[in-house]
């Protein structure tokens, strides 16, 4: 099955951008008569066939249409401090976008090490990811926004704050089952105490990952782990 993207789909023809026509007549040889998958990334699945096979404007036919395909059974919103070494960071979205997620923040905080950020690139990433994992939805990639702005913003469900000091924390599993969650995750040298205290007083609820020490992207990975194991249906 070779899946296309193309966030613009309407009416029954689609014409494919330059990438993703060389991709499709130049790498995988495709050509017309032959049948393929096109999602939006907002929950369109779409069956076409290529009526065009050009290299450069590949196009298509929609033959039909599944709205709504296969969606997440909850809303999960990480926002992440993007790690030192930014190929951790785009590990990170690439396989929280295959396990399952709805929204990524990058989040500056007092410690962040990193703070210019190639948001084409992650977006790109995203895509590539959500292809490559059979999926109909995109997650929402934010701009970057600083903790203090971050926490002043209004969230439903259950709202959590992972972080290494000693002091009384959840684990996962001990969290409300809801279908809402939103979780941030600190730096590489973790939130100053003065930031846990902001998030605290926000309502974010400390947890903690385990008895092992991880480095961001893992813990944002367990995080999104540990919430699609929450939902069976999920797995």
């Amino acid at each position: 099955m070779h899946l296309f993207y193309d966030p613009h789909i309407q009416g029954d023809t689609v014409e494919l951008e330059e990438k993703e026509s060389g991709h499709a007549i130049r790498v995988l040889r495709l050509v017309e008569g032959d049948r393929v998958i096109l999602v939006d990334g907002r929950g369109g699945w779409y069956d076409a066939v290529i009526t065009e096979g050009h290299p450069k404007r590949c196009r298509l036919r929609i033959e039909s249409k599944t709205e709504g395909f296969e969606p997440l059974p909850y809303s999960l919103h990480l926002a992440v401090a993007p790690t030192k070494n930014t190929e951790r960071f785009e590990w990170f979205l690439e396989k929280a976008t295959e396990i399952g997620i709805s929204e990524i923040t990058p989040l500056i905080c007092k410690r962040s090490e990193r703070r210019q950020l190639k948001m084409e690139r992650f977006d790109k990433i995203l895509v590539s990811s959500m292809k490559q994992s059979l999926k109909a939805y995109k997650p929402r990639l934010h701009q970057p926004v600083n903790l203090v702005d971050f926490l002043n913003a209004d969230r439903e469900g259950i709202l959590g704050i992972a972080h290494c000091y000693p002091v009384e924390r959840k684990g996962i599993g001990e969290l409300d089952k809801q279908g809402r969650y939103t979780f941030i995750v600190g730096p590489e040298g973790d939130f100053t105490e003065e930031e846990v205290g902001d998030a605290v007083k926000a309502g974010y609820i400390p947890v903690h990952l385990g008895s092992s020490r991880l480095r961001t992207e893992t813990a944002a990975l367990y995080i999104t782990t540990a919430i699609s194991l929450l939902h069976p249906g999920n797995i």
